[in-house]
């Protein structure tokens, strides 16, 4: 390894040495890691990454460069990039600068020539926490304070921060059904897929009210993904509980914890979150396993309050709006991904099925969402 001109700090005071290879400023958050082999652009611009510091668990990340095509979003929302072997390529096919090249000009901290081995074995057994990316110059003392200075994830609204200043209107000349989104953060992909099908999209801003979202007579409503802890936005929430039974009410991600919370169920904060493009995920409906790519910290609780599901069966809940159906399972932790209300119209996942980055397995959710919100219209 180059001599440390860098190094990751830990709030529980575990410290990594590397090599800045970013923007030359301070970097705080909650450190979390990815398991995607590729995507690294897509996962820095996804907005559910905001607050949040990015370790890369494959090794080798910048080998093909970025592109303005590879953005789910305006701008870059993870705070820093910590990687084992970066790469600054930027004459692969479709490359339009360098990956390096392009954190520096967006001004993200970064960090190569880490042991991030050693740094997810460590948060795997002690828990995703708060921490930062520092330049050697920095005593570790300052970089504590930092450290400190920085609000939990848990209890904590960041969709403030991603969510629109006003309404926007997509495909206006779309055939298919109107669409009202509350956007907490959603990525393009999601957008696009919907766009792609004929839908036309409203994106509302997170304060929207009711009476705004239906304005415009949507056919359907959709909860997006984003960041921060579902318990923190309890005004969301008492919005999605007065568009229930009304219109079919769909949610992605942070989304399905929303709607989750609507209906009166309860979310937790999981110990290292979700993040990756190779998670193992059961349809109860179908009964295939579909690799679906993931990137959340909060989980929803399953019947009489259990963290896991032990058994492959469609349980059920009682809530607050009739009987509602587990649909899908993490392979992983067995943890819940996915459920279906019964006596109202409306269904979630979990995961993200958009494959922004892939795997496809779970596209045909975007073909079930809107053939589902046709025959309701």
């Amino acid at each position: 390894m180059s001599r440390p001109t860098a190094y990751v700090l830990l709030e529980d005071g575990a410290r990594f040495d590397g090599v800045a290879c970013g923007a030359d400023a301070p970097a705080v958050g909650e450190i979390v890691f990815t398991t995607s082999m590729s995507g690294y652009q897509e996962a820095m611009t996804d907005p559910s990454y905001a607050g949040q510091l990015l370790i890369f668990t494959y090794p080798q990340i910048g080998n093909y460069g970025v592109s303005e095509q590879a953005m789910e979003s305006e701008r870059v929302h993870a705070r820093a990039a910590i990687m084992r072997a970066a790469v600054d390529q930027a004459d692969p096919q479709r490359a339009e600068r360098g990956w390096l090249t392009w954190l520096r000009e967006n001004g993200i901290p970064a960090i190569t020539d880490l042991d991030t081995r050693a740094l997810v074995r460590h948060i795997r057994e002690r828990g995703a926490m708060r921490g930062g990316v520092f330049g050697a110059a920095v005593s570790e003392a300052d970089a504590r304070e930092l450290i400190d200075q920085e609000p939990d994830m848990a209890g904590r609204d960041l969709v403030r921060e991603v969510t629109p200043g006003q309404r926007i209107l997509l495909g206006e000349s779309g055939d298919g059904p109107r669409i009202a989104m509350i956007d907490t953060g959603v990525k393009r992909s999601i957008v696009r897929n919907l766009l792609e099908r004929g839908a036309i999209v409203e994106l509302h801003p997170c304060t929207a009210s009711a009476e705004e979202l239906l304005h415009h007579d949507p056919d359907a409503i959709f909860l997006a993904n984003g960041p921060g802890d579902p318990a923190s936005l309890d005004y969301v929430v008492q919005t999605v509980r007065k568009l229930i039974g009304r219109r079919p009410v769909y949610g992605i991600c942070l989304g399905h914890q929303l709607l989750c919370r609507a209906v009166g169920l309860d979310t937790y904060k999981l110990p290292f979150g979700h993040h990756g493009a190779n998670h193992p995920v059961k349809d109860l409906t179908t009964g295939i396993v579909e690799i679906t790519s993931q990137n959340h910290g909060f989980a929803v609780l399953g019947p009489n309050g259990a963290k896991t599901i032990d058994e492959d069966e469609a349980v059920r809940w009682e809530t607050d709006f009739g009987a509602a159906e587990l649909t899908h399972i993490n392979l992983y932790d067995r943890t819940v991904e996915g459920l279906a209300l019964r006596d109202v119209q409306g269904a979630t996942v979990q995961y993200h099925p958009e494959a922004g980055p892939g795997p496809n397995d779970a596209l045909h959710l975007f073909d079930r969402f809107v053939s589902e919100i046709r025959d309701a219209a």
